[in-house]
């Protein structure tokens, strides 16, 4: 029998990817271990080996094809005697919506509303459509009021498709799925927001807040921010999976994570004369280059990953109904990428050298800029480093990724005048703000954090001790 080669899952929250390459064309014939395919998703272009030997049958999914769902058959692999013919041409993957969920990841974004239910229509139809939902959800209440039976198991739903749900005032275990295996999708969502499906008996009964509809107020829609410019006045440009993404988390996490900030100047000459003399001493390579050069923010790096293992209360991540403290400092370093932002993370970072941070967070920087970098590369850690200084910053607040707890944001070194026991002098100064999430990470918690943070900074000797 034909063997189908399918779509593969690159992370356990991938929902789809484009196929970005084929290494082979029908007819050929491949060994077990010999890459096919490249896969393409809004962080990483992965790789695609065979796992049987045959000759490739048919190919189902052009190269360039966007928006290919996780398990869809990509490919028929036939055994030795069998033939194109007896091929059966496998089902394709169903097309994409006309506005497709976003695949989402660990490290760094959420949609600006783009993927909500539109609201352009007229005041009557929202009027109707707002009824209607607030029926569907009291039909629901009462059938839970008058014993229905709940479903008790897990309900099996998209990020997005219980973000919408939750944003529309609905239970999504009261939703019927339309996706793989009963998987509640954004559609199913904006059908029971509109009415036309009928919500199943939920898990519990809607609060006060849901019964009014006080959710999370949307942003306006792609249709209101068009109209209010002239058509020709500007190019439009469809946001790509990564762009979606970094939206779509970032807004998430300034709607449900309570920032709060904390900011402070650190005096760093002596940081300043310490990576002078070390980038002074590397040894040369035989180009007579220097085999390494530290930056500030390797200083920084290493600085706020020690100061999380002596203070390791702040090294903590909000799970729910509980708190992670995290044995290892593992630290993400913000990375601007064309259209995007990465987060890969520096594990263990405070049991490593100023020269091997350097050299990681350089590899980790190019292999990001050409998405190359592997899925437990950019997800998890428990603090991010934002350095901007190399713009001429002086100060900003960064947002929290989540789940991380802190984000430190660093600005650029300056000559500064300042007063010291009535005397004028001028010292090189950077100021950080630390971004903390107050379910986590209280005032006086992050202060002291912060504080171990300059502490270390200014004395850049001691985060050797």
């Amino acid at each position: 029998m034909p063997i189908e080669i399918t779509m593969p899952a690159l992370s356990p929250t991938m929902e789809e990817g484009k196929l970005a390459k084929w290494h082979v064309k029908e007819g050929d014939s491949v060994s077990s271990g010999d890459v096919i395919a490249e896969i393409e998703t809004d962080k990483a272009t992965m790789e695609v080996e065979a796992v049987d030997e045959g000759t490739i049958g048919k190919i189902v999914v052009a190269e360039g094809t966007d928006n290919v769902k996780v398990n869809a058959v990509i490919a028929v692999l036939l055994q030795e005697g069998e033939s194109a013919d007896a091929a059966v041409a496998p089902k394709a993957a169903p097309p994409p919506e006309a506005k497709t969920e976003p695949a989402p990841q660990a490290d760094a974004g959420s949609t600006m509303r783009e993927n909500t239910a539109t609201q352009a229509g007229t005041a009557g139809k929202e009027a109707s459509e707002k009824q209607a939902l607030q029926s569907n959800i009291a039909a629901a209440g009462a059938k839970i009021a008058n014993g229905a039976a709940n479903t008790n198991g897990k309900v099996f739903a998209s990020p997005l498709a219980r973000r919408l749900a939750k944003e529309a005032g609905i239970d999504v275990a009261s939703i019927s799925g339309s996706g793989p295996k009963g998987r509640v999708i954004k559609s199913d969502v904006e059908a029971a927001k509109s009415g036309k499906t009928p919500l199943k008996a939920a898990s519990a009964a809607p609060s006060a807040a849901q019964a009014t509809g006080s959710a999370a107020p949307a942003g306006m829609t792609k249709a209101q921010v068009l109209a209010l410019y002239e058509e020709g006045s500007y190019e439009l440009v469809p946001n790509d999976g990564m762009r979606k993404v970094v939206a779509q988390r970032l807004t998430e996490s300034k709607q449900t994570v309570p920032h709060f900030y904390l900011t402070l100047d650190c005096k760093i000459d002596a940081l300043l004369s310490a990576r002078e003399q070390i980038n002074a001493s590397a040894p040369k390579g035989k180009d007579g280059k220097p085999e390494f050069k530290l930056s500030v923010n390797d200083f920084v790096m290493k600085a706020w990953a020690v100061a999380l293992q002596r203070i390791p209360a702040a090294n903590a991540t909000w799970a729910g109904d509980a708190i992670l403290y995290h044995k290892r400092s593992d630290v993400a370093v913000a990375v601007a990428v064309p259209g995007g932002l990465f987060t890969p993370v520096v594990t263990a970072a405070d049991t490593k050298t100023l020269r091997q941070i350097s050299e990681e967070v350089k590899d980790l920087a190019t292999r990001a800029r050409n998405k190359k970098l592997a899925p437990h590369e950019y997800q998890g850690g428990a603090s991010s480093v934002s350095n901007l200084g190399m713009f001429g910053i002086k100060s900003f607040s960064a947002v929290i990724n989540p789940p991380h707890g802190t984000i430190l944001a660093v600005g650029v070194g300056e000559e500064r005048v300042y007063a010291d026991a009535g005397q004028v002098k001028v010292a090189n100064f950077m100021t950080v703000t630390l971004s903390c999430d107050h379910r986590a990470v209280d005032g006086a918690l992050g202060a002291e954090v912060l504080g171990v943070f300059k502490g270390l900074i200014e004395n850049p000797v001691m985060m050797l001790a």
